[in-house]
């Protein structure tokens, strides 16, 4: 394996990380701002007002994405297979 076959697999990784964490990420975040202005325009500073949708809707989202998530990482596994076999 030479060190350009080293930084394919490092880029594809870093690639899955972003795929299969972002949309997770996003939901979070939008729900975040979401909730920050909401309490920004009534002055209203509960903190369990921010958590508790954050996190149902985050995992509503990882229940939701979870079959592309684990999709993506199969293909970054066999790929990764592939390439040590191929190599070695």
């Amino acid at each position: 394996m030479t060190e350009a076959d080293l930084l394919d697999i490092a880029r594809a990784g870093i690639w899955t990380l972003i795929k299969t964490a972002g949309p997770v990420l996003l939901v979070g975040l939008t729900v975040g701002v979401s909730i920050a202005l909401l309490q920004a325009l009534t002055q209203l500073q509960e903190q369990t007002l921010t958590f508790v949708p954050k996190a149902l809707l985050m995992f509503a989202a990882l229940v939701l994405f979870l079959p592309f998530m684990i999709g993506t990482l199969q293909d970054f596994w066999k790929l990764v297979i592939d390439r040590m076999i191929a190599g070695g």
